[in-house]
């Protein structure tokens, strides 16, 4: 199922090649069905989410199943084992203690003649955190509830909403609602997909509009997500999950096969590389992965994934492939390597790096602590993991003392007359002419 291939074959060279250039496509005719749903929701707000959530997840909904009542979230704690309650507590600990150092503050510095010049760091008013529904709610996804409520709480944000499909019930998952609680959600209101995301950054009779959307979804979300940003801040556009996996001789193949696994299972459009010294252990890993494939229980997922974007790369040495991987820039680097602390410093742009093989990715992924909503397609480049800094802003403060402006002006006019804009000018003259 995985070819192996030598990276200086041409086969490998194209394969590397179509890696490079990968794209999320988002096609016209679903963007132009995201529009007709933002805009219904922009004129009908509350009725249009109604219709949608009956439509698509709940026949039965009503607008009184909308927000998550505070008889549903005591209902849950008494459904959620007191197993599962300590480990999710456990989990929330940890992921809001790395993003608490994340935290940025504001700083003033004054000049000798006066000027004091800093930067106001403040969060942001509301946020709206989504969280998909899990195969109907069967599958609660606990984890990316804690990845975007946490480090909006942290950040200091005062309202932070939470929206999730309803099941065909009109309920949501306890587990899902007690984490939310957990985490200090504000409200949880039962709503799914674009018409979710559009009710968040538009805002509804019931739904107030806020100011940074964030979370992971299908490509209906993420194009309600990309069209609406502008009117809301978003967090990133993502697509398929990825992990790239750089080993040596001393790699365990069993170790690789399963990390490989772990991220194909996600989706049939999700990549795992495999870029190793040893043509061996490529041929173990191999092995291993028709192995372990045969228990999974998602094995049909996870085997189109792998058949349509698996690849095992033979390199030279590991400097080329830390620069194979530089170019890929994925959302999930291993460094299976006897030293990857060594290693490290090669290393440019990646989502989230895993060092070692005691430091699997599902790990970030649950508990670790740092965030699992990752740049992708190669984003890493240029963009970074959710995080506190992406429900703040910062303002710059400027304040001159006179003696300050009249230092400055001369250097200011001379730019203003440059720029050939005398309003500007005149503004500095006007303060400095007798």
């Amino acid at each position: 199922m995985l070819e192996i291939l030598n990276i200086n074959s041409n086969k490998a060279q194209e394969k590397l090649k179509n890696l490079l250039n990968r794209q999320f496509y988002l096609s016209l005719e679903h963007e132009e069905t995201v529009k007709n749903i933002i805009n219904d929701i922009k004129e009908n707000g509350d009725n249009a989410l109604v219709q949608y959530n009956k439509r698509f997840d709940s026949p039965d909904f009503t607008i009184e199943k909308l927000v998550v009542t505070s008889e549903e979230i005591e209902k849950a704690y008494k459904i959620v084992s007191d197993d599962i309650l300590k480990t999710l507590k456990r989990a929330i600990k940890n992921i809001e203690d790395f993003h608490f150092e994340q935290k940025s503050k504001s700083w003033f510095k004054t000049k000798e003649n006066g000027v004091i010049l800093g930067q106001l760091v403040r969060p942001v008013d509301r946020a709206g955190i989504y969280v998909p529904g899990g195969q109907g709610g069967k599958t609660p996804l606990v984890s990316s509830v804690i990845m975007g409520v946490a480090p909006a709480r942290i950040a200091g944000v005062g309202e932070i909403y939470l929206a999730t499909p309803p099941d065909k019930e009109g309920n949501i998952n306890p587990y899902l609602t007690v984490a939310a609680n957990e985490c200090g959600a504000t409200k949880i209101f039962k709503a799914g997909s674009a018409w979710a995301i559009a009710a968040l950054a538009l805002g509804t009779e019931n739904i107030p509009k806020v100011d940074v959307i964030a979370g992971p979804g299908n490509i209906y979300v993420t194009l309600a997500k990309k069209i609406l940003s502008g009117i809301v801040g978003i967090d990133m556009i993502a697509g398929p999950s990825e992990v790239l996996i750089i080993a040596d001789n001393d790699a365990n193949p069993a170790y690789i096969a399963a990390d490989m696994l772990s991220q194909a299972e996600h989706d049939p459009l999700a990549t795992s590389i495999l870029i190793t010294t040893s043509e061996k252990l490529a041929s173990q890993v191999t092995e291993q992965i028709d192995t372990q494939l045969k228990t999974l229980s998602r094995n049909n997922i996870a085997m189109k994934s792998l058949k349509n974007n698996g690849t095992v790369f033979v390199v030279e040495d590991i400097l080329q492939a830390a620069d194979i991987s530089n170019r890929l820039a994925p959302e999930h680097l291993e460094l299976m390597v006897k030293s990857p602390w060594e290693l490290l410093p090669l290393i440019k742009h990646a989502g989230a790096i895993f060092m070692g093989e005691n430091s699997p990715e599902p790990l970030g992924d649950y508990f670790a602590g740092p965030n699992h909503v990752l740049p992708t397609m190669g984003t890493a480049r240029f963009s970074s993991a959710l995080s506190v800094d992406t429900f703040i802003k910062k303002s710059s403060i400027i304040s001159y003392s006179e003696k300050g402006l009249k230092e400055d002006a001369p250097d200011v006019i001379k730019i203003a007359g440059l720029e050939g804009l005398d309003a500007h000018l005149m503004s500095i003259k006007k303060r400095i002419t007798p």
